[in-house]
């Protein structure tokens, strides 16, 4: 793959000759890295000049594509009522897909039909596809003539989108892994009531842990899938020194990401600490059948509502080199092919859903974390704490320990999926890493040299 940085100035895909765009500075160990891209709209004859948003008349009825994060269909209409009460603009609510990738390809499917939306989930692995391809817009000057404060979007998840210093989504279900456990086995085994600050911690309980669970159950468990087991992966090859790639140059191939796929090996084929949910390790993890998991943060207003024991929740656990967390979930984007009015009307609505007040009640009605930095300690979300501390542990994992995602999962198209396939793999048909690692590597590559590298500067 190419050796070039992973911070340049891309070509814009539908234009001869363009000058090169400035770099981005170097972001927070919280933040995104990756290619700075040039800014287009959604199809061949869309312009770029700059929208004077003080001439624009909102248009009275938009379109929302979502999946409902969180199981949050519920809390979503009561925010669109009070926004329609607030503004009498209409916002059609669609269920687009059942998670974020089929949410993602019905949006790639309808770019060049006039189903679009005004509104569209971005998850952290599909936004930059939408901008490589230029279907989305910008959102820093209509975010600046509504006077939205983005400067009050907590750092690490705003900037998340950025790119060519404009960002180009708006933080929404925002999450982290956690690590969650059944308090009441935990109390039983004997042991404290953590979290394992290790993974070899863990496997260190697993002994006192077996002899809780029911039959057929396990100390921990895993669920695979796109969008899904790299994510929580990530903890785990970093956890041994290792990473997916270093820029765009893929390091699957180290002693250290291989250490990382053995590591994850041995958790299901030597140690037996670790099971395979057959559909999804939350409900095992609620029904009691498994004594821990990873899960969102996004899954935790469900799981203190399904489970009849006392949920427990913890940072992700390091490894001997460490850990530390990837941030993920999705935010919210506006088509770049959408007439000025349904754009400006989506902006109204997309700060409206993200503001102090509607960003903590979304945070309560599911666990994802309030994407405002004035919400985080704001009087409600307090209260939310001291009901139920368990909501704060993202938060705070979110400060203690992100990382900063490894750009060949979240940049290059299809690349999550195929590193999802080297894991199943692994822990499915007990491949060896190194053997499965390689196996998605030309893919990887062939994906990166289709679709990212053509766009990038030649000149870096």
């Amino acid at each position: 793959m190419s050796h070039r940085p992973a911070r340049r100035a891309v070509r814009r895909p539908r234009a001869a000759v363009v000058t090169a765009l400035a770099a981005l500075t170097a972001l927070t160990a919280a933040g995104c890295a990756g290619p700075s891209v040039g800014a287009t709209g959604g199809s061949d004859d869309a312009t770029t000049e700059a929208v004077d948003w003080s001439q624009v008349e909102p248009a009275k009825e938009i379109t929302w594509w979502s999946n409902h994060p969180g199981a949050s269909q519920e809390v979503e209409q009561q925010l669109i009522d009070d926004f329609t009460a607030e503004t009498g603009i209409e916002v059609k609510l669609v269920t687009a897909g059942a998670d974020y990738d089929e949410v993602a390809q019905r949006f790639q499917a309808a770019s060049q039909t006039d189903e679009l939306p005004d509104l569209v989930i971005a998850s952290d692995v599909w936004w930059f596809r939408y901008h490589l391809n230029d279907q989305i817009m910008p959102v820093d000057d209509v975010m600046e003539f509504l006077d939205a404060d983005a400067a009050d979007f907590q750092p690490a998840l705003y900037s998340d989108y950025e790119y060519d210093d404009q960002h180009w989504a708006v933080p929404y279900a925002r999450s982290t892994p956690l690590f969650y456990y059944n308090k009441d086995l935990w109390e039983s085994a004997g042991l404290p009531d953590r979290g394992p600050e290790t993974w070899a911690e863990l496997e260190e309980w697993d002994a006192s842990l077996k002899q809780e669970v029911p039959e057929k159950g396990s100390t921990f468990g895993l669920s695979t899938g796109p969008s899904w087991g790299a994510w929580w992966f990530e903890n785990m090859i970093w956890g041994q020194g290792g990473a997916y790639s270093d820029g765009f140059d893929l390091t699957l191939d180290t002693p250290e990401a291989v250490a990382g796929g053995q590591f994850v090996h041995d958790l299901f084929h030597e140690s037996g600490v670790a099971t395979l949910s057959a559909d999804d390790a939350m409900a095992d993890f609620s029904s009691g059948l498994i004594a821990s998991t990873i899960g969102s943060t996004g899954s935790l207003k469900g799981a203190l509502d399904a489970a009849k024991f006392e949920v427990g929740t913890a940072y992700l656990p390091d490894g001997p080199q460490g850990g530390g967390t990837p941030t993920g979930g999705t935010g919210l984007a506006i088509p770049s092919s959408k007439t000025p009015e349904e754009q400006l009307a989506a902006a109204m609505f997309l700060e409206f859903l993200t503001d102090t007040e509607n960003t903590a009640t979304f945070s309560q009605a599911t666990g994802y974390m309030p994407v405002r930095t004035s919400a985080v300690e704001s009087d409600t979300m307090k209260a939310t704490y001291e009901e139920t501390p368990q909501f704060r542990t993202a938060v705070d994992q979110l400060a203690d320990k992100a990382r900063v995602q490894d750009d060949v999962r979240v940049f290059v198209p299809g690349a999550d999926a195929l590193l999802n396939d080297a894991l199943e793999q692994i822990i499915i048909e007990g491949a060896d890493p190194a053997t499965a690692f390689e196996s998605v590597t030309p893919r990887i590559e062939t994906a990166y040299t289709e679709n990212v590298e053509p766009y990038l500067d030649p000149q870096d």
